[in-house]
């Protein structure tokens, strides 16, 4: 695939989905800022990880749901590289409850987590990116934004919210030659999938036209192809990537 940019930023980048990201992005060449909010050993293995297979990578710490340490993550990025070519919002939490015993403390947090810190990543990417008129940003959202879930009202919520925040960001960012589009992963296999019970496991794929849970690396490789040049007319669009499981 080809990338016209140099580097790109990944958030909540140090396990799960966004580490996998990280990894695939570096081997298109990209420079890769892996940001992580806690525990810096998982953001160190990434990037040497990456490094061992000849990429390039750096470490950043930044709590996204907060504005300031957007900007001075952002201005660490300028400083190093004079850019920032992609964006990639992965970062996220859950806080699962039934709606009838879910706090507003439980509901807000979700929603700063994952639906605030989106929008100022991709409030102050447009920013920056307006000065080269180029850019790319995909927001990592979920199924359950679209059709939603018993148990995770607070998270549907704040993932239903960046689909439409997407759609909304494409149109202001077109004319700069911005791009926005997003993701919504069905059931993936990672470290908390694993821990389901299997006849657990089972009901879910029964239910998935493709039989399995998907990879992380099948997530990565969708959001490399939307940030690539190969989708240089491809904005505001939702990408489905969950096995067929909500068509």
């Amino acid at each position: 695939m080809k990338f016209s940019g140099k580097n790109v930023l990944v958030t909540g980048a140090s396990k799960g989905i966004g580490a996998e990201v990280a990894k695939v992005l570096a081997t298109y060449g990209l420079k890769v800022w892996i940001n992580y909010r806690s525990k810096p050993e998982l953001a160190d293995a990434v990037k040497d990880a990456i490094e061992a297979e000849g990429g390039v990578a750096a470490v950043i710490k930044g709590d996204v749901s907060l504005e300031a340490d957007w900007a001075e993550m952002l201005k660490t990025i300028v400083e190093a590289d004079g850019e920032l070519s992609y964006l990639v919002n992965n970062a996220g939490i859950t806080k699962d409850k039934l709606a009838l015993r879910m706090s507003i403390e439980d509901f807000d947090d979700v929603i700063n987590a994952n639906l605030k810190s989106a929008f100022i990543g991709c409030r102050d990417a447009l920013k920056l990116m307006s000065k080269k008129k180029f850019g790319s940003v995909v927001n990592i959202s979920s199924i359950v934004g679209e059709m939603g879930n018993p148990g995770q009202t607070n998270y549907s919520a704040s993932k239903g919210g960046v689909n439409t925040m997407t759609k909304a960001f494409a149109k202001e960012g077109a004319a700069r030659s911005i791009r926005y589009n997003a993701i919504t992963p069905g059931f993936i296999r990672t470290d908390m999938t694993d821990e389901l019970k299997p006849e657990v496991k089972e009901n879910y794929e029964r239910n998935i036209p493709l039989g399995r849970f998907g990879e992380s690396k099948e997530v990565a490789d969708a959001v490399a192809f939307l940030l690539s040049d190969h989708s240089s007319y491809i904005t505001g669009e939702i990408l489905k990537v969950n096995g067929g499981l909500y068509v």
